[in-house]
This record gives C-alpha cells, structure tokens and sequence, in this order.
C-alpha cells in the first residue's frame, strides 16, 4: 500500500504513476478488494495534481482535507452494505459550476469568485452517496460558456498532448484532469457539446445521456432539457461506471428518472456492434468540418465497416438546428444569467451577448423554435427507425491554439458568434439522444479526434456497449493517461 511517509522518494513516484494510471473500473476493484484504501488514492491523487497542475491548470481548487474526513466513513462501512454501483472511496473531480459544500465555486466568474456554498448540488449529494470522494474542482470558462476553458479567475487550461493548445470546454478542466491522471473520473454539463467537445480534444471519454438520468439542483429552470449532467472517464466502461454512481431519480429534479434495473456498466462489459450505422462528416451538411479531422472519422467508420457492420452516409434532417439551438441557449442563459448585465465590466462579452440575445426575443420567436425543435425531434425518430447509431465528428476541428478565444474560421467558412463552430454537438443536444466522444484517431501533428456516436433516446445501454466495442478495436484507450507535453 502507498505511504507517501515511508517509501522512497523513487519507489514513491513508481507507486502514483502505476495507481494514477489504473482505470476507474480497476481502481474501485481494487478498493473493494482493499488492496489500496480510498486515503491511500487520494494521497496519489494530490501527488500527481502537484505535479501536473503547473503544466496544465486544469483542478485549480482541491479539496482534500473534506474528502479524508469522507473517506473515513466509507472505510468504517461494512463493504455488504454498499450498493453495487457503489465507487468505494474513488477520487473524483467535480466542475467548477456544480455547488459543493464547503468549497470554493466560482462558476470560472469574477462575479463569484469568493464563494462557498454551505449544501452541495443534488449530483454531488448523489455521487458522495455513492462513495465518490470529491478531491478537486475543475477549471471552466465564465459561466460554462463556450467551448474553450479560460477565465479571468484561474487561467486557462492547456491541452496535455499539446499544453500551447486548447483543452475545450466547458468541461475542459475535467477532460485535462482525466487525460493527465490527476483523477480517475470527473462530472461535466453539456449544453451545446461541452461534455463531447473537450472530450474529443483530451482524448477521453464524454457521455452526454438523456434529460434527467443525472439529477441535478437547485437550478433556475427545473424544466429544461438542452443542459445536462453526465460523466467522463478515460474509457467508456469508466464512464459507465460514473453514470452508474450519479444516476436515479430525486424530488428536487422534476425531470429525474429512476435508477435503471440494468447497470450501465454491465453494457460496457457486453460490447456488442451496431448493425447499421449512419455516418456523416459534416451533418448532411449543416456545418464545415476541418478535412483532416472528417478523412479520420470516416477512417473510424469505414473499420467499423471492415467488421461486420453496415455502414452508409446518412444523416438526421437537422434542417433548422442552428436557429433553434440560437433561440433556446438564449433563453436560457436570460433565465439562469440575467445578473450577468449587472457585472458588464467583468463579464466576458459572450455571456453578455447571449443574455441580451435571450431578453430581446419576442414570444413568438421562442414559440417557433420549440415547435421547429419538436418536427426536429420527430425527424430524429424517423432516422432511428432505420439506423442503430449516427456517427459523426464530436469537434469539428483538432485543439486550436490556446490564445484563441474561439475558432472563427474552420474550412473556409466564417462563424458570426462563439457557438456557431460547436454545431455538430448543439443539434445533436436539439434531439435529446444520448451521445458520446470516443477516441477514434489522431491527426498528423499527434492531437486527438473523438468520433461522436448518437443512440436513440433513452438508449443509453445500446450506446455504451457499441461505444465500447469501437474502443476495444481502436485500441487508443492506452493513450491516457499522459505526462503534458509540448508541441
């Protein structure tokens, strides 16, 4: 067992790197067979957080005092009285928008900077329940708005296969953490692909389920299914495992499902191919896609096809998406950010932007693109009839340059606003179908491309055990964890 008092500085650093690098799914194995105790990882994990973090700035908050007092318990807990979904003491990290007790949140905001919330969000009251230990907060941008981590609180995150490069967002310093090994899991939120995109970008796994698997609360709007909370792992059985841990239903949530009878987990442990899959680089067309990153997803599929599975170029009729999904996020960050205008001189100009964006529509403008959304969501089931999954790129180009606040042109097209080049996730959310980020290649300048994969909604069994069995063909998931590293 680790003893960060008595090993050698040299055996010291062979122990962390080997129990870093464990999967999730191995790490609370073997904290069920107490060959390492929870105190013990979480020792490794603030051994490896001082090691990296300087690098990559992903966890700029821990937490580890609160969790060996957690730990505690969990030890004194007779192993039969722990549920199976139970992580047993597993080191976690938990987004930096999500509430924890006692701990500094700052939503990546000036505005909130000194915060500490006395009750944690109805997710990390799950997951603690659920033996999770929450060491660390990732790093977000302002409010979880756009799709690279950067803020005037903490920094920026840097990508660990490339540390001049963007780690994604909005759970950017989830997907560093994971692909350093400073935690074996960690939460994100994913209102346009903020679960997937970043996912993609660190070469990790992102899952985005349906509304209302992962409780969430107190939120401003209980009802609204374009945001949700899902996990991220280095494999997808490991985000399997976290779903498993953060899911069920809870009277906060009005949208909260029950816990399924079947683990999520046991899906990743049966992988079994899609039949039929459709395949489309640019989303039949309704956004530009970076051509090295479109010739390696359809590399990707194009082995799925060498293994049995039919594969054709097809797509959901997203017609619209890119309208309705303007609407929707405007209303949403009018209703959960309005105090944002109040702070103008500290906020950054794309929250501002899109809360004025969201205040200034008229009802029938926001009645239409809900009823566009709903023909959008029947056109989703129609592709469903006939497809098992749709696979397409979860980020339309490899991690840009850390300097850049977002992309503004990808393949010759120019974007007018931050979240226009993040369409090929945010018409995917439009749909409520679970979908995931699975490495599927890495470009010529060595950075990850993640292939998204789509299931029909509620179908997130179906999506985990296909996603699993691509992983076990690509043969990536042995990329990570990783020391950072430049380019």
């Amino acid at each position: 067992m680790f003893d960060h008092q008595s090993i050698a500085r040299c055996d010291r650093v062979a122990v962390v790197d080997e129990l870093a690098g464990l999967s999730a799914t191995d790490a609370v194995a073997a904290l069920g067979r107490a060959e390492v105790s929870p105190l013990e990882l979480i020792d490794v994990a603030e051994a490896r957080i001082g090691e990296v973090e300087p690098l990559v700035n992903a966890l700029p908050t821990t937490c580890f005092d609160r969790a060996r007092d957690r730990a505690r318990r969990i030890i004194e807990t007779p192993p039969e009285d722990l549920p199976p979904w139970h992580l047993r003491g597993l080191p976690i990290a938990v987004k930096d928008l999500v509430a924890v007790s006692g701990v500094r949140t700052t939503l990546g905001s000036r505005v909130h900077r000194d915060e500490i919330p006395a009750a944690s969000d109805v997710m990390v009251d799950t997951l603690e329940a659920s033996g999770a230990l929450v060491v660390a907060k990732s790093n977000v941008p302002e409010f979880g708005a756009g799709s690279h981590t950067f803020n005037d609180v903490f920094g920026a995150t840097r990508n660990p296969w490339d540390t001049g490069r963007s780690a994604g967002g909005s759970s950017g310093g989830a997907a560093a953490a994971l692909a350093t090994g400073e935690v074996w899991l960690a939460d994100g939120s994913d209102l346009g692909g903020s679960l997937r995109n970043p996912a993609s970008f660190c070469g990790v796994v992102g899952l985005r389920p349906r509304p209302g698997r992962v409780a969430r609360g107190p939120v401003p709007d209980p009802w609204d299914t374009l945001s949700v909370r899902g996990p991220m792992g280095r494999t997808v059985a490991d985000a399997a495992l976290m779903l498993d841990a953060m899911a069920g239903a809870h009277p906060a949530d009005p949208l909260s499902l029950p816990r399924p009878d079947e683990p999520f987990h046991a899906a990743a442990v049966r992988p079994t191919p899609p039949r039929r899959v459709g395949f489309t680089a640019n989303l039949a067309g309704i956004t530009p896609v970076d051509p090295e990153v479109a010739a390696i997803c359809r590399q990707a599929v194009d082995r799925m096809g060498g293994r049995g599975v039919d594969v054709e170029e097809a797509s959901i009729d997203l017609t619209g998406a890119a309208r309705i999904f303007h609407v929707l996020r405007a209303v949403l960050f009018a209703t959960e950010h309005e105090e944002a205008l109040a702070h103008r001189d500290v906020v950054k100009p794309e929250v501002v932007w899109n809360v004025e964006a969201g205040l200034s529509l008229t009802g029938t403008e926001i009645a239409d693109a809900r009823l566009q959304r709903r023909r959008l969501v029947d056109r989703a089931g129609d592709f469903f009839d006939e497809y098992d999954l749709l696979a397409c790129p979860a980020a339309i180009l490899a991690p840009f340059p850390i300097e850049w606040r977002w992309p503004a042109e990808v393949a010759g097209h120019r974007f007018e606003t931050y979240i226009d080049w993040l369409l090929a996730c945010s018409a995917i959310s439009l749909t409520s179908c679970p979908a995931l980020s699975v490495p599927c290649g890495l470009t010529a300048g060595e950075l990850p491309v993640g292939l998204q994969l789509v299931a029909p909604p509620g179908e997130e069994h179906k999506l985990i055990s296909a996603a699993a069995w691509w992983e076990a063909d690509a043969g990536l998931a042995d990329l990570v964890p990783r020391d950072p590293a430049e380019a």
